[in-house]
């Protein structure tokens, strides 16, 4: 019988144990729920003030733990002794990093370092999948697109900074010292339960309060003439998963669609499925200091692994909207 966490269909003699840092965050969550029906057995660490969105499993499985402080982590890693480490947790938005650039850089980097630690302590065979970014590739011409993982890196933010930063501690560690580190570079992931921090978690809840009489009937945005690669954040995990399963460890791989979406057609579908009249007003509040016209990724080296799409945008944008009428 095959005992191995390469594989997809688990048996339920191995119990795998899966500790997944941010779990109760968008793509966190995902990753739960894609494993608990895999047969892994699952942990998360979430910080006190993460509101949770788990179901699928007990509340004694969620460590509430700031990654920031290794003793802590170190605390729970001793008590899981997982086989995989799934770190998502971070200060995760472009935008926010202008405004807390100490603090992004302390969760990102410091965070990522105790992880690492941790999981070596652990032992060397534990797996470590590393949340990195395509907020990595920063400043290129547009003609360079759709970007390949070989590009050099020049990040425009501090959060794509930070990025640049993790991904180097976890290639030091693999270098090093032989941890298998998994680097999946995310582009947009798009889904159910995210915060309005983005272009289209905050259109779908203007539209949504619009739409149920709490906010007059216009939509404020920022720069509508970029266009960005967006991925349904179940395709996403899919992804990062074929990573893992096929040990593709210390090579950084684009978990993207290979499309790009201007933000103003994503806008137009969003009025569209709400089927309501709208003004839309820009507010530079919502302008950035640097926004690339154009952020579109190669995928080729994932669909080389076996990766089909399998969510188009619309019934992506459906979902997001008809999860803010829910919420709000």
């Amino acid at each position: 019988m095959q005992k191995n966490l390469n594989m997809v269909k688990i048996s339920p003699e191995t119990n795998p144990k899966v500790l997944i840092t941010g779990i109760t965050g968008m793509v966190g969550s995902y990753f739960q729920l894609m494993y608990k029906d895999r047969g892994y057995e699952v942990y998360g660490i979430a910080r006190n003030s993460a509101s949770s969105r788990m179901e699928a499993i007990p509340d004694r499985n969620i460590f509430r733990c700031d990654i920031t402080d290794r003793d802590a982590l170190g605390g729970v890693f001793d008590k899981v002794r997982p086989e995989l480490v799934i770190h998502m947790a971070a200060q995760a938005f472009n935008g926010l990093s202008w405004e807390c650039e100490e603090s992004t850089h302390h969760t990102n980097y410091k965070g990522t370092l105790n992880v690492l630690k941790c999981a070596l302590r652990n032992g060397e065979s534990t797996k470590v999948l590393l949340a990195c970014s395509s907020a990595e590739y920063g400043d290129f011409d547009i003609s360079e697109c759709p970007l390949k993982e070989n590009r050099s890196l020049r990040p425009l933010t501090p959060y794509g900074v930070s990025k640049v930063a993790t991904e180097m501690l976890g290639l030091q560690y693999h270098l090093n010292f032989g941890l298998p580190v998994y680097f999946p570079r995310m582009f947009i992931h798009v889904g159910t339960g995210h915060p309005p921090a983005t272009a289209i978690q905050n259109f779908a809840r203007q539209l949504a309060l619009i739409s149920k009489g709490r906010l007059e009937p216009v939509v404020r945005v920022g720069n509508l003439e970029t266009a960005r690669d967006f991925i349904d954040v179940r395709d996403g995990v899919e992804a990062m998963n074929l990573l893992i399963e096929k040990d593709i460890r210390g090579v950084p791989v684009n978990i993207c669609t290979g499309k790009a979406h201007k933000i103003a057609d994503i806008l137009q579908m969003l009025i569209q499925i709400a089927g309501i009249k709208v003004d839309v007003i820009e507010d530079k509040t919502l302008l950035r200091v640097s926004d690339e016209p154009l952020l579109l990724g190669d995928n080729s080296l994932i669909k080389s692994y076996g990766f089909k799409q399998k969510y188009q945008m619309q019934e992506t944008l459906e979902n997001v909207y008809h999860d803010w009428l829910q919420r709000i």
